[in-house]
């Protein structure tokens, strides 16, 4: 499939017909994946010391992401414009302010930034559906169920909106929601929260709203970078897609951005739907404006995403606020855990597609830990590694934004052809960044990406037996160590869950584990050594 990655230029929209009737404009600003970022990061996604803030290494925030939305939609209204702020999605998990506060830090920022509205992210249900109703209750803006029926939870029923429509400069626009039905797997809704496929979903809702006579349409998506252009071209009806999930950097001026912004991608109806996107953690700040005719098309779509970093001042109000609500957890995460001899890379595009060396690092602190206890193989989430860490000082907060979903070791026995099983698995996702990618110690294995998923792409894989490495043998019965999220079954890891025996899953916090190794092994060396590799 080829993707037309461009802009529609002044000169397109000259070139369709546009009634007599006067253009109706609209700005959308958005973020997506802001993952409790709250106090701004530096350049390895962790929370921003305040000598990187003052020297000017900072970026996002809550703060500055205020003063970015404040000033640029007042600027827009002051001239006449019509503006609405929207959120795609996974404002939940990934700093203490979420381990502490549960959501309503979120809630709170996302209020004094004034949010039109927000879809629900998967990482909204890892704590189950009672934080997130409570999120829900605080939040000063609808929360969009969309997709997700969450009528049978007895705490979100009645509370999430399906869908909004806004009443903006005199005109409707509707705000549907789309939250990716993988939720089931990598994270933790509950037996009482259904997920519908998104495309059957906003097609019919597009159709309900096209009868009520709603012409403009908005899609709030959680879905990632390849469901949204699935989604666009299949959906009739759909103006735009504010798309997350993927962390996706859409842009026009940051190098190496892997999409324009916006992406049009051809729609059933043989016009050309915007896709945007603005990467992740309040770095950036989506801006896409949009013409309409008088019948309710898109004649012309045009913006790009902005760089909130030290040109933009964090509001002293918002900071004030921050500083208080962080006074509980300053202590624990200031305290400094050891010293490592360089940056250790736990990058989304590397950790979910190969070997990185925060992967390294991880695996083998839980397969140190568990040593002692016969245990000779670790796997862990490529999806689970949310930050990398820089040379120098490592801190308990610096390591909790790497590992910030408390969960614990997990040990089990396991025949070898259910290992590979479970690898097949783990690169079954490659094309979608899939977070199921697995990082190992005391294992070694090669796959072919160009196989089709689930159908052979492991294709060699080896244990460590003394000083050698021998093929794995699918009848042996190995001593593994994961977290406790794959275990049960997270991220696919279905296998592990159904063959596993003699499984413990509740073994020291994982956060807790890579502290104590970072400290037993001062000025530790990242390395990565070959241990996943492409096949010849």
């Amino acid at each position: 499939m080829i993707l037309r990655r461009r802009l529609l230029t002044a000169a397109a929209v000259l070139a369709l017909p546009v009634s007599g009737a006067q253009a109706f404009t609209l700005n959308v600003l958005h973020i997506n994946d802001l993952h409790s970022r709250i106090e701004s990061i530096n350049a390895f996604d962790s929370t921003c010391s305040a000598e990187d803030e003052g020297e000017g290494k900072c970026f996002g925030g809550a703060a500055r992401l205020y003063t970015a939305v404040k000033g640029l939609r007042d600027e827009l209204e002051s001239a006449g414009e019509n503006v609405i702020v929207l959120d795609a999605g996974d404002s939940f998990q990934g700093s203490l302010f979420f381990t502490t506060y549960s959501g309503l830090a979120e809630a709170e920022m996302m209020n004094r930034i004034g949010f039109d509205a927000m879809v629900f992210g998967n990482h909204e249900f890892d704590l189950g559906p009672a934080p997130l109703a409570d999120f829900v209750k605080a939040a000063e803006f609808p929360v969009i169920s969309g997709s997700v029926d969450v009528s049978g939870d007895n705490k979100l029923a009645g509370l999430a909106t399906d869908h909004v429509v806004l009443e903006v400069g005199g005109e409707k626009v509707a705000i549907l929601g789309a939250t990716t039905p993988d939720t089931v797997e990598i994270s933790s809704p509950g037996p009482s929260v259904a997920f519908r496929d998104p495309v059957e979903y906003l097609t019919a809702k597009v159709v309900e709203l096209k009868a009520e006579g709603i012409e403009k349409v908005i899609v709030a998506s959680h879905l990632g970078v390849t469901d949204d252009i699935r989604v666009a071209e299949a959906v009739p009806g759909i103006d735009l897609i504010v798309g997350g999930h993927s962390h996706t950097l859409f842009s026009n001026s940051a190098e190496d951005a892997p999409y324009a912004y916006p992406l049009m991608v051809a729609g059933p109806e043989g016009r050309e739907v915007p896709i945007v996107q603005a990467g992740a953690y309040s770095k950036y700040l989506g801006h896409v404006a949009l013409t309409f005719d008088d019948a309710g098309v898109v004649t012309a779509a045009s913006g790009d995403t902005i760089l909130l970093d030290a040109s933009v001042t964090p509001d002293p109000e918002i900071l004030g606020r921050i500083e208080a609500m962080a006074a509980p957890i300053e202590e624990l995460k200031a305290r400094k855990v050891g010293e490592v001899a360089g940056d250790i890379d736990g990058s989304r595009e590397n950790c979910r597609a190969g070997e990185c060396s925060m992967g390294n690092l991880v695996a083998e602190a839980m397969l140190d830990r568990v040593r002692d206890q016969g245990v000779t193989i670790a796997l862990q989430n490529g999806g689970g590694l949310r930050a990398s860490i820089g040379a120098g000082e490592v801190t308990k907060g610096d390591v909790l934004a790497v590992l910030p979903f408390q969960n614990t070791l997990a040990t089990f026995n396991i025949n070898g052809a259910a290992i590979v099983a479970a690898l097949e698995n783990g690169v079954s996702q490659l094309e979608e960044g899939g977070g199921r990618f697995p990082q190992v110690a005391g294992l070694r294995f090669t796959f072919d990406p160009s196989l089709p998923p689930m159908e052979g792409r492991i294709q060699e894989v080896t244990v460590r037996k003394g000083d050698d490495w021998v093929p794995i043998d699918p009848a042996a019965v190995y001593s593994v160590v994961t977290n406790n999220f794959m275990r049960n079954g997270g991220d696919g890891y279905v296998t592990l869950r159904d063959e596993a025996v003699n499984a413990y899953d509740f073994g020291p916090n994982l956060e807790d584990v890579l502290s104590d190794f970072i400290a037993a092994h001062p000025g530790y060396e990242p390395f990565t050594d070959g241990r996943i590799a492409l096949a010849e």
